[in-house]
């Protein structure tokens, strides 16, 4: 069993230049949970909605995907909102309307094999108080894998050196990190990606994913690294797709039984082929997500077709 913490809302998906959009259930964490869910995983999501119009379509989502819902302790608040309008090949421009102040973590059940949060959950405060704490307590238990997607959102965030504090104090205390070369340029604009995941790699992590957009992507464990050019697809738009990617390499490492505190020597192991395979899974499910409007993963049974 996997458990995701963070933040699910509304994506208010439309052109930039347009008036009308339309109203899609998101948010990183929460779409990470569909993806898993839709690949078969039993899977939890811990987060916030509110007792709204947006909140039941939200939650009707999740719960036709298969993930079950665990509502986190804390205010009564609307469900947050994002704004996301498209530039001409579908890229995805964010504005947030967002609060996320659960006031106590999840409590995992035994079976829980492994913990996924990032992206506002884990740098937004008050919210993110909590989770790295959370955090610093599984990490020193050791019972799960910790898996960690920065997702930065600029225009939420405070000062630029808190943040690279916050994501890499962060870092230090998880098992496999995915990021994108986008979010590694804000964070560290006069480093190379590779430069920085293979720093990452030496802090603590067993493995670090760098995803590239349309350029692929990269891995690096200890024991070897891999490069995997991204499937050439027609996108409709990027919404969900590094989230989909994010499950999908759950998904791998689950299915290769890599999941738990007690496989991480084996996890740190992963060679370039075996990276390879995985970065392909994953990549085949992000483009998959791009031919589709919002964030809508796939089912196991459309990857095979």
């Amino acid at each position: 069993m996997i458990t995701v913490v963070g933040e699910s809302l509304i994506d208010l998906v439309g052109p930039a230049a347009g008036r009308t959009f339309a109203s899609l259930p998101g948010g990183s964490p929460a779409n990470v949970a569909v993806g898993l869910a839709r690949l078969g995983n039993q899977v939890t999501l811990a987060t916030h909605l509110g007792d709204d119009t947006f909140g039941r379509l939200v939650r009707g989502h999740l719960e036709r995907s298969g993930a079950d819902i665990r509502i986190l302790p804390g205010p009564k608040e609307p469900t947050s909102l994002a704004i996301a309008t498209l530039d001409t090949e579908g890229v995805a421009d964010y504005d947030f309307r967002i609060a996320w102040d659960p006031h106590e973590p999840p409590v995992l059940d035994g079976s829980c094999r492994a913990v996924h949060t990032g992206s506002l959950a884990t740098t937004l405060a008050p919210g993110a108080d909590v989770l790295e704490a959370f955090m610093a307590a599984e990490h020193t238990r050791g019972a799960v894998t910790l898996s960690l997607d920065p997702n930065i959102r600029p225009s939420l965030l405070p000062p630029r050196a808190e943040v690279v504090e916050r994501v890499e104090r962060q870092v230090a205390m998880v098992d496999v990190v995915k990021v994108s070369s986008e979010d590694l340029a804000w964070l560290h604009p006069e480093e190379k990606d590779t430069e920085v995941a293979r720093r990452w790699l030496a802090s603590g992590p067993a493995l670090v994913v760098v995803t590239r957009g349309a350029a692929g992507a990269w891995a690096v464990t200890a024991a070897g690294e891999a490069r995997q050019p991204a499937p050439p697809v027609k996108a409709v738009d990027t919404v969900g797709a590094g989230d989909a990617f994010t499950a999908g390499v759950l998904d791998w490492l689950g299915r290769a039984d890599l999941l738990g505190g007690a496989r991480r020597g084996e996890l740190a192991g992963l060679d370039g082929r075996a990276l390879s395979d995985l970065l392909r899974t994953a990549a085949v499910i992000a483009g998959i997500t791009c031919t589709r409007q919002g964030a809508e993963p796939p089912t196991r049974t459309e990857i095979a077709a």
